[in-house]
């Protein structure tokens, strides 16, 4: 689905979601985002957690 997207595409769509939500916004939900894909694949399965202790 993705994979046929460019970066000038990507460039247009994130300059996009900055306009309507904001840059500082746009930076929080990126970071919401890849926390959850984390603890989803970590759930899953896909990959161990990393410790946080070292």
């Amino acid at each position: 689905m993705f994979g046929s997207l460019g970066w000038q595409e990507l460039l247009i769509v994130l300059v996009i979601l900055a306009l309507v939500f904001g840059a500082s916004r746009v930076g929080a939900i990126g970071g919401a985002l890849g926390r959850g894909i984390r603890e989803f694949r970590s759930e899953s399965g896909g990959e161990k957690p990393k410790d946080k202790t070292e």
